[in-house]
């Protein structure tokens, strides 16, 4: 459940709209159902009153949606921003990405978001979600009221979450929160240990459902690209669904590597991937070898700072060093 009301949000909204603070607002919209929330641009206090959402399916990272937004003529856009979304925010400030002056930003404390793929796992013909604090009751159409613990239905992102502090803002609604300590290398931990082969075989497995929807690049706050290879059909790798072959889902890998050092590990990639693929563990093998290599590095955290692939320095690890320590492996 969390701790800033929608009415709260609504309210600073429509006033900054009325005294010309800004000129639109970005935030989050009422889908058909409860739980398909997506992000919104509202331009009036009515549109703000009827379809503006704050709640926990609220989990679209909005910092993205501010190049397309900051470009329209005379735009001053608010955007909230949950405390992960800062470092995304920060981060694209860093890339030049659009015009900090058109921006104002409230920073909002988050408790977690629910998910909606983990819901669905739980229950079918979903009527009804009510988050009771520490349970949650899905009601059903067809088996009754359905309560679970509200833990269970946290995506990694937010079970494993690297931050509670707000990195960017104008205005702070709530607490500025602190970076907290995480687990979010477990699993990469884990996967490391396996064998070259099992390894083949856990991402073959996992990389071969692709779809190539392109959403995970879509939804990405580091995949800022006017115009990407995988879009141009005489590259020769343009998007290619019907192929079965793993060598194809090698744009995973290859879309890890450009952003790698960029990567905010917001989690966006995986949240939106209809075939439920891990594609932030391949992010955060990364982000773990840099902390390794070339010691804790966290991007977004300030504007203006250098990521270790651009930020030579006489001291850096060789590869073959690493090898050689037995980090960095594939």
């Amino acid at each position: 459940m969390q701790a800033i009301t929608r009415e709260v949000l609504t309210a600073k909204a429509a006033a900054l709209l009325s005294d010309g603070t800004v000129d639109r607002v970005l935030g989050w919209k009422k889908g058909e159902f409860g739980y398909d929330v997506t992000p919104g641009v509202f331009i009036d206090a009515q549109q703000i009153e009827k379809d503006f959402e704050w709640g926990d399916f609220c989990a679209p990272n909005l910092s993205k949606y501010l190049l397309a937004e900051t470009k329209k003529t005379g735009a001053k856009v608010l955007v909230f921003l949950k405390p992960c979304d800062t470092y995304s925010f920060n981060q694209l400030l860093t890339e030049h990405r659009f015009d900090r002056e058109k921006v104002y930003v409230v920073g909002i404390p988050c408790e977690g978001m629910l998910s909606e793929n983990l819901i669905k796992a739980k229950a079918e013909g979903i009527a009804s979600v009510t988050d009771n604090g520490d349970t949650v009751t899905i009601a059903t159409l067809y088996d009754g009221d359905i309560t679970v613990p509200r833990n269970e239905l946290l995506p990694d992102r937010c079970i494993n979450c690297k931050s509670k502090k707000h990195v960017a803002y104008d205005e702070l609604l709530g607490d500025e929160g602190e970076v907290i300590d995480s687990a979010r290398f477990d699993e990469v931990e884990r996967i490391e240990k396996m064998t070259p082969d099992e390894r083949f075989e856990f991402w073959q497995g996992e990389l071969s459902r692709c779809i190539r929807c392109n959403a995970c690049r879509d939804v990405c706050p580091a995949c800022t690209c006017e115009k990407c290879v995988f879009d141009n059909p005489k590259s020769g790798i343009e998007s290619k669904a019907p192929s079965d072959s793993f060598e194809e889902k090698m744009f995973h890998i290859i879309r890890a590597f450009h952003v790698a050092g960029r990567c905010t590990d917001c989690g966006e990639c995986s949240r939106v991937c209809p075939q439920n693929i891990p594609l932030h563990l391949l992010n955060r093998k990364f982000i773990k070898d840099f902390d390794d290599l070339y010691g804790e590095y966290q991007a977004g955290e300030e504007v203006g700072s250098r990521a270790p692939l651009v930020n030579f320095d006489f001291d850096d690890a060789e590869p073959a060093e690493a090898m050689e320590r037995g980090e960095g492996d594939a």
